[in-house]
């Protein structure tokens, strides 16, 4: 996925349309499960696959998030919760 360095956006600081510098930020890892998941997989332990099989299912690429830098007021901003991709490359546009 190739994105421009550059994109003219919203500043929500400035409260308007200004130029922007793109940057790419990995999400952190968090923790994998939910705390019911948790409870729900230590109850499981020494039943087999009762009361069903235990799941194995696993996203094989982290989440890019991309954080704005605004060029009039130099503050920094996201927009959204990210997105799923496995190459990513910032274009001179």
């Amino acid at each position: 996925m190739e994105v421009p360095k550059n994109q003219r956006v919203f500043c929500p600081f400035c409260r308007k349309h200004t130029e922007h510098k793109v940057e790419p930020v990995k999400k952190k890892p968090r923790r994998k499960m939910a705390q019911g998941q948790r409870r729900y997989l230590r109850k499981l332990k020494g039943y087999g696959s009762f009361p069903r099989p235990k799941p194995s299912h696993e996203k094989s690429v982290k989440r890019t998030d991309l954080r704005y830098k605004c060029d009039v007021c130099g503050k920094k901003h996201t927009k959204g919760k990210g997105f799923r991709n496995k190459k990513f490359r910032l274009v001179k546009k």
